[in-house]
């Protein structure tokens, strides 16, 4: 090749000096030159030899080095790749410690907070229609449990017809429950894992109400059973008491107490009821005759003191860390279908309510007769 025969000498096609001292001083001269330049070709030769040398040499120390970084970088690169992965695995971990925690935190905050339960006492208005019998039934009030309990997206209530089922799934703790969409194969269905904990809700212990009388409001009872409407009768009282002659003043509202036959009357202005009730009592013309209505005072009563304990629900079990995989209704019927069967074929479930994630729910708690 061109470029391997440049890198050579080439010798004059003359022969060279025979050194038989016939040569001319000229011959002579020209030989020298010719060393000479033979000479300067060959030390161009090797100089540029050396460098090529030193450039293949340079170059194999840069390859052995892009080499060696490519491998560090490799190696970062897979360790940075294994950190993620663990930093992802003890971040779900974290978050699924977190939404316990915020669970719990929840149920605290409703415990500590006795008046985010004072509406799961039932409004009820309350009269006082005569001497009690029994002394030991004095000052008690009876009530009948109606609690309203927030649930959190991702969770379920299921209620056992045993106690004994429920403590047995709360003991358990941790269920894998099986899913499936449709007609699927055996390989294609999946399974997501559910928290099961005890339902604890807040009762009251110690109620405390302050009764104070109303200055504007009158209890009218003893009234006549007529056969007229109850709306009529409540128009023919607030037009007898509306008159200032029978002691009465202009009314804001009338009333019948809920589950009872009597009625409250109140007053625009205050002062009014207390010279009525001193009365006692007022006839009243109802149609054709006149009735005698008794007048007694309207008691207002204002909690002054709840105190609340949890209590725990025995046949009932608190869901949590359902994902959103499912529409609500499959999902309903997959956790129906595995807790049933948990519960084994002796004990049904009773009732089973579901909240997907993104929304919030709530559930009503009754007293349990059973």
């Amino acid at each position: 090749m061109d470029s391997e025969e440049s890198s050579f000498v080439r010798l004059p096609p003359e022969e060279g000096p025979q050194g038989d001292g016939s040569e001319s001083p000229e011959q002579l001269r020209d030989e020298i030159e010719w060393c000479k330049e033979l000479r300067r070709i060959l030390e161009q030769d090797c100089a540029n030899l050396q460098m090529a040398k030193e450039a293949a040499e340079q170059r194999t120390k840069e390859l052995k080095k892009e080499e060696q970084l490519h491998k560090v970088l490799e190696q970062q690169r897979a360790h940075q790749i294994f950190t993620i992965k663990e930093e992802n695995n003890r971040l779900r971990q974290e978050k699924q410690i977190l939404e316990n925690k915020l669970e719990e935190l929840k149920k605290k905050v409703l415990w500590n907070n006795s008046m985010m339960m004072l509406s799961s006492l039932p409004e009820k208005k309350v009269i006082f229609k005569g001497l009690t019998v029994n002394k030991e039934d004095m000052n008690k009030l009876m009530l009948t449990p109606l609690i309203r309990y927030p649930l959190p997206g991702g969770s379920a209530l299921i209620t056992f017809e045993e106690a004994k089922v429920a403590q047995r799934i709360i003991e358990m703790r941790e269920h894998m429950v099986e899913l499936s969409c449709g007609e699927l194969e055996e390989l294609e269905q999946c399974r997501v894992r559910v928290q099961a904990v005890p339902m604890e809700i807040l009762l009251p212990s110690a109620l405390e109400v302050r009764l104070t009388p109303s200055r504007r409001s009158i209890l009218l009872s003893a009234l006549p059973s007529l056969d007229i409407s109850r709306e009529a009768l409540l128009d023919k009282l607030e037009l007898f008491f509306s008159k200032t002659k029978n002691g009465g003043s202009e009314v804001e509202s009338r009333e019948f107490l809920q589950d009872s036959d009597q009625v409250v009357l109140t007053f625009v202005q205050d002062g009014v009821a207390e010279p009525l009730i001193e009365k006692g009592h007022a006839q009243v013309p109802i149609g054709k005759g006149e009735y005698k209505v008794r007048i007694s005072p309207c008691m207002n009563g204002d909690i002054s003191n709840l105190q609340l304990q949890p209590s725990r629900c025995p046949r009932t079990v608190l869901l949590l860390g359902i994902p959103d995989v499912l529409d609500e209704e499959s999902m309903r019927d997959a956790l129906e279908i595995h807790f049933q069967k948990a519960a084994a074929a002796a004990w049904e479930v009773d009732a089973l309510a579901y909240v997907p994630k993104g929304r919030t729910g709530v559930a009503v708690f009754l007293e349990d007769t059973d």
